[in-house]
């Protein structure tokens, strides 16, 4: 890559930054930006290559995973004073179902938390319990101090967007006996030896080390699915669409209509109970 090309990405990173983008989502459209300029080769932007680089994308990816990329570049195209190149997203239908091999259950997470305890990671076994029990991202981790343990709730800021979320008492008192082993007086619950907060890949790593034992697919087990198992089983108790929008900090209802699709086994039993095949 060019001298100016690299100028270039690092501008945009620092434009990402000012926009108040997440580190990962800076990370994400620095690398797509990458691996358009790869593409270019030096080439003057205009539309109908971003068309055409588009439809490479999607010769490759899935539809959604395109739609990402295209964010990406849209973003860089308003940096870069191109909007006139910007192009659309993909028409995508939103799936009526998920298949059970993406979906966690309640039994199989707690074979992961029992897995957990009896390799003795603790601090994994509390990090997989505050994640499954209030529904945050692994981003929002580090709103987990021990100040908000105390108050009984945490208060996150992030993206211009704030939310409380409430810590159960059954949750707080064991976090708070984590917290007394860990001797841990003020800061981040979660964090690596030297006091940082921890890194979302080795989380998701040693997750992963449980399968076995918890006899649990790995492709369902990653921080993210917790989230969703969270917001499943919150709708099976409270229908209110609009309010788990609120306490998973999702700006539109279509993304939570996501998280709350039931899985393809459940829609089939459902076409059953209807009765409609002689």
């Amino acid at each position: 890559m060019s001298t100016t090309a690299e100028g270039k990405l690092q501008a945009f990173e620092t434009y990402l930054y000012h926009h108040e983008k997440a580190v990962t989502t800076i990370k994400k459209y620095i690398c797509v930006v990458e691996q358009l300029l790869v593409f270019l080769a030096g080439r003057e932007i205009v539309k109908s290559l971003i068309l055409e680089y588009r439809d490479q994308l999607l010769e490759k990816r899935k539809a959604q995973t395109v739609n990402g990329s295209i964010s990406a570049i849209n973003a860089f195209l308003d940096f870069d004073g191109l909007p006139e190149c910007k192009v659309k997203l993909l028409k995508v239908q939103r799936q009526a179902f998920i298949e059970e091999n993406r979906e966690l259950s309640q039994i199989e997470y707690k074979r992961l938390l029992r897995s957990a305890q009896s390799k003795g990671n603790q601090r994994l076994y509390h990090l997989m319990l505050i994640l499954c029990s209030t529904g945050i991202r692994i981003g929002e981790l580090s709103f987990i101090t021990v100040e908000a343990v105390r108050a009984g709730r945490a208060e996150i800021n992030l993206k211009g967007k704030n939310r409380t979320i409430i810590l159960q008492k059954k949750l707080r008192n064991k976090l708070q006996q984590y917290i007394k082993k860990q001797n841990l007086e003020r800061g981040y619950v979660f964090r690596t030896k030297n006091g940082r907060p921890l890194d979302r890949s080795n989380i998701c790593h040693d997750m992963k080390k449980l399968c076995a034992e918890a006899q649990v697919d790995r492709r369902k087990v990653f921080p993210h699915n917790l989230r969703h198992l969270f917001a499943r089983t919150y709708y099976t108790i409270e229908k209110n669409l609009a309010h788990l929008a609120d306490i998973l900090g999702h700006s539109r209802i279509e993304t939570t209509r996501i998280y709350v699709a039931v899985s393809a086994r459940e829609h089939e039993r459902t076409l059953q109970k209807m009765k409609l095949i002689l």
